[in-house]
C-alpha cells in the first residue's frame, strides 16, 4: 500500500490542531492557503515568522492552526502588538491577520499610524463588510443601504475605502484583491513578505452567512462570482466615471514605493549616536 502523500503545505500546520471554527463557505480557508503558498514561495523559515491575530473571524486563520509563533490578542490591538514584536526583533517577519472591524473601528488609529511610520509589519485585512463573528452588525466598511443587525432599516453611513485610507496615511504598499482572485492574491502576499516597510493587503472575502444573506446572495460560490463580476482593475477604473464605479470593487496595487522603514531609521539613528564624540 503506497504511503499517504502529505499536502505540500502541511508542514505549516500545527499537529493536533482542532477543527476550524469557520462557517461553511467562509473565505478564510482561501486566504489561509494563499498566505501559506506565499510563505512557501518566498522561502521564509517558520522560526522567523510571527503571526499576530485580532479578535474576529479572521483571527482564527493563523491561531491555533499555523505551526509558527502566534499571538492572539485583544480586539483592535493586533497592529500595536505586532509593532512591539518588530521593533523588539527586526529580523522577524511579522504578519497581522485582522478584520475590517478590528482594523478600522477600534483599531483604526493603530492602522493609520503604522502606515505613516512605515513599520515593517505586513497587515492582511479580511474585509467581509460586516461584523461576522458577533452576529452581523454594521461595520465601518458596510456599504450604504445594507440592512444589518444594528441597521435594520439600512446603513446610512459612508463606508471606509481601506486601501485608499492607508495610502492617505502614508502607506508605502497597499493592494486589494478578493477571494476570487487567488493567483493575484498569492503574488501580492509574496511581494509584501519580501519587501521592506509596512504593507497592507486588503482581501474582500465572501461571508455568505452574515453579509451574503443580507444582500440576497447566501451561496458562497455565487458570492465569488459576484466578486468576479463587480471587480475592476485600477487601470480600468481610471477611465470610468464615479457613477460607473458606484457598485464596483476596485482591485489591484494602489501604491508601492521604496523608502526606509522605521527599523532602518532607528539603525541609522543609533549609528549616528555611536559616532558622536563623548
Amino acid at each position: 500500500m503506497p504511503a499517504q502523500e502529505l499536502h505540500p503545505l502541511s508542514k505549516y500546520i500545527r499537529k493536533g490542531a482542532q477543527p476550524h471554527t469557520h462557517c461553511s463557505g467562509c473565505g478564510n480557508g482561501i486566504i489561509a492557503q494563499s498566505f501559506l503558498r506565499a510563505v512557501d514561495a518566498a522561502g521564509i523559515p517558520k522560526e522567523k515568522l510571527v503571526c499576530v491575530a485580532g479578535i474576529g473571524c479572521s483571527g482564527w486563520i493563523p491561531s491555533p492552526f499555523f505551526d509558527v509563533d502566534t499571538l492572539h490578542v485583544t480586539h483592535g490591538r493586533p497592529i500595536a502588538f505586532a509593532t512591539g514584536v518588530k521593533l523588539g526583533n527586526p529580523n522577524l517577519e511579522v504578519v497581522v491577520f485582522t478584520g475590517d472591524g478590528d482594523a478600522s473601528a477600534i483599531g483604526g488609529n493603530h492602522l493609520i499610524h503604522a502606515a505613516r511610520r512605515n513599520i515593517g509589519v505586513k497587515v492582511i485585512c479580511v474585509n467581509n463588510m460586516i461584523y461576522g463573528m458577533t452576529g452581523g452588525e454594521v461595520a465601518p466598511t458596510t456599504p450604504r443601504g445594507v440592512k444589518t443587525t444594528t441597521t435594520p432599516f439600512g446603513n446610512l453611513e459612508r463606508p471606509f475605502d481601506l486601501s485608499r485610507l492607508v495610502v492617505a496615511a502614508g502607506g508605502t504598499y497597499a493592494t486589494r484583491w478578493t477571494t476570487y482572485h487567488v493567483a493575484a492574491l498569492v503574488a501580492a502576499m509574496k511581494k509584501a513578505l519580501t519587501r521592506k516597510g509596512f504593507a497592507f493587503l486588503e482581501v474582500l472575502s465572501h461571508c455568505p452567512v452574515h453579509y451574503g444573506r443580507r444582500i440576497g446572495i447566501s451561496d458562497p460560490v455565487e458570492m465569488m462570482r459576484w466578486f468576479q463580476k463587480q471587480s475592476v482593475t485600477i487601470e480600468k477604473a481610471r477611465g470610468m466615471s464615479e457613477q460607473e464605479l458606484a457598485d464596483k470593487f476596485v482591485v489591484g496595487e494602489f501604491v508601492d514605493i521604496d523608502v526606509p522603514d522605521l527599523n532602518q531609521m532607528y539603525e541609522q539613528l543609533f549609528e549616528a549616536a555611536r559616532r558622536e564624540p563623548d
